[in-house]
């Protein structure tokens, strides 16, 4: 795994770490859309991943595209306009793809500031904790672009269309109290605390039948595209799954018998 992006795993458990200070963790060049990409990719592979937290190293969680490269008009903000639609394509939006093809959730743990595909990758996340530091920005506009990353769908999706068009059109930053307010984020702790607090959401989250976990997911994705008819015909499908499941059994003996489940992914 490259080590702009560290992979740390205890257990249940993988903590992704943007580690590229000198860009303060710009996601829009290729050695991070890759890192991104393969993380993803080997956590797919992994049976005995049940959630993600995703971060920042140093004092930001990401600035999103690196603009010194926009200046320079170099990466994928180079050529002419075909040559940089397929450096979108071909580049930072392989890491939405990726990123919505988990199947565990994913924890946003944002410790400061998170602009343009920064705020975008956040969004990408199923849950997010945010420190004090933390702040927010749609900013594409005061560079004279636009969301190319896919933000136009997820930020509305996570606040609502009003809220993400004020954040679009003004391109004005969010404090994490503002994005507390607005559901944002799920909760903003002192900045010594948010990997503590992203941990204990973790590990509340993988507390649970593995299976039961990523079928859940698979059914909230798929609601946000299908009518009622079609939920409710996959619900009973990935339900009778469910039911032949082992930790099932074990899930509802332990609430019989008063103890905590010793779930095997079965």
């Amino acid at each position: 795994m490259s080590d702009v992006v560290l992979y740390e795993q205890n257990g249940a458990i993988v903590t992704l770490t943007l580690n590229k200070h000198e860009t303060r963790n710009a996601i829009s060049e290729d050695v991070m859309v890759n890192a991104i990409v393969a993380a993803c990719d080997r956590i797919n592979a992994d049976a005995s991943v049940r959630v993600v937290i995703l971060t920042g190293a140093g004092s930001a969680f990401s600035s999103g595209g690196n603009v010194k490269d926009m200046k320079d008009k170099v990466g994928m903000f180079g050529g002419t306009a075909a040559e940089i639609r397929d450096g979108y394509r071909q580049g930072i939006q392989r890491i939405p793809l990726a990123i919505d093809a988990l199947e565990v959730p994913i924890i946003a743990a944002v410790n400061g500031a998170a602009i343009g595909a920064g705020c975008d990758l956040a969004m990408m996340c199923d849950l997010r904790v945010a420190s004090e530091k933390a702040m927010f920005a749609e900013s594409f506009v005061k560079v004279g672009l636009i969301p190319g990353d896919g933000g136009a769908w997820f930020l509305p999706r996570v606040i609502g269309q009003a809220r993400a068009n004020e954040m679009s059109f003004t391109g004005e930053p969010v404090n994490a109290e503002t994005a507390l307010a607005w559901g944002m984020v799920s909760s903003v702790v002192a900045p010594e605390d948010l990997m503590s607090a992203a941990q204990k959401l973790a590990e509340r989250v993988a507390a649970n039948p593995p299976h039961a976990l990523r079928m859940t997911k698979k059914l909230l994705k798929e609601s946000r595209k299908a009518d009622l008819p079609s939920i409710l015909e996959m619900s009973a499908g990935l339900q009778a799954l469910a039911h032949q499941m082992e930790d099932h059994v074990e899930a509802v003996d332990a609430i019989l018998e008063k103890r905590t489940p010793e779930f095997k992914g079965k």
